[in-house]
């Protein structure tokens, strides 16, 4: 970890709300003014200083705590100068998952934050098909009191990685913390530093990828760059080394869009090593290799490794960075591919 000059957090609020406490949550009240006008209800109420993320937010307006002029409404709903919104904030959930006594890899802790190297393999927070041995539940045991802020399901949880891509978390142990560190991700003022090995031999040392991602129209479980109701996403990368028609890369992602990296890099033909969404599986370019088909196989995921975290800390305001350094089963396959061509 590196200590650099304090930053202030970005915090956006025309018009404060009138915030009053009481039995069973918050309760507030908001009044639209002119700049606000035209915005989405659940947007707006994620930048009014209510401590909400957008998600919560719509939850919270599909359960009717919050009304929009005294009647529910959709969190789409684009407001108007004058409109009245209303609601009650309930207080966090109490949580009902199991700690497990799973290890933890952890690369820094105080009583606000906890940075873990997330091991491939392991999911982040419980879901369909995967009730247990998440990362939330080696958290519950590790942390006794950690926050329940942001649902039953995901205490602590501000930013996630996909199952199979290992490296570098930060997880809030209070409210304060979580609220801190949910703007800095959505302001993008979180560094954040991948490592992954690709398919091909990148013409350009680096480069910049910038297409809007969606939900694929065809095969549901995938994310594309080829839709009509994509969000925008922009990643850019730079060659680390080049060997035998493959590549060691470091992405920067510039925005947090679900599957970013792997789908971009795989738009550009240069899918990640392994990959079993977004590969070659089966396809021309599949590795013929032996020894380095083995390494791959044993791999047995993609390619790819959160390999530094940069952010404020949500109480010191200290600039903190955090690495963890290329896991074991990427190294062997990079030095496989290295012995090929001495």
């Amino acid at each position: 970890m590196t200590l650099n000059s304090p930053r202030k957090p970005i915090h956006h609020s025309s018009n404060p709300p009138s915030v009053k406490g009481g039995k069973g949550g918050l309760s507030f009240s908001l009044r639209v003014t002119s700049r606000d006008q035209g915005r989405r209800l659940d947007q707006f109420l994620s930048e009014a200083g209510l401590n909400l993320s957008r998600s919560r937010a719509k939850n919270l307006i599909e359960k009717k705590l919050i009304l929009l002029n005294q009647k529910s409404t959709k969190p789409s709903i684009h407001l108007k100068q004058g409109d009245l919104i209303t609601g009650t904030l309930p207080e966090p959930e109490p949580l009902h998952l199991e700690p497990e006594a799973t290890p933890l890899h952890i690369l820094y802790e105080d009583p606000s934050i906890l940075v873990v190297d997330k091991p491939a393999g392991m999911v982040v927070h419980p879901a369909a098909g995967n009730p247990s041995g998440t990362l939330v539940n080696a958290l519950l045991y590790h942390c006794q009191d950690l926050s329940g802020i942001n649902g039953v399901l995901r205490p602590g949880i501000v930013h996630r990685l996909d199952k199979d891509t290992s490296g570098v978390m930060v997880v809030a142990k209070d409210d304060q913390a979580y609220h801190h560190l949910l703007r800095q991700f959505k302001n993008r003022i979180v560094e954040k530093v991948y490592l992954a090995i690709a398919y091909g031999t990148f013409h350009q040392a680096e480069g910049l990828i910038e297409s809007a991602i969606g939900r694929d129209p065809k095969e549901r479980k995938r994310m594309s760059t080829r839709t009509k109701k994509g969000r925008i996403a922009i990643t850019r990368w730079k060659v680390v080394e080049n060997q035998d028609g493959f590549s060691l890369l470091e992405i920067y992602p510039q925005t947090g869009r679900t599957h970013q990296i792997r789908v971009h890099l795989s738009s550009l033909g240069h899918p990640l090593l392994g990959d079993p969404l977004y590969g070659r599986k089966g396809k021309p370019g599949s590795i013929q290799h032996p020894v380095l088909k083995e390494c791959v196989r044993r791999l047995n995921r993609q390619a790819l490794h959160a390999y530094r975290l940069a952010f404020d800390h949500p109480r010191t305001g200290e600039r903190v960075r955090f690495e963890a350094p290329l896991p074991q089963d990427m190294q062997d396959v990079w030095e496989c591919l290295r012995s090929r061509n001495q």
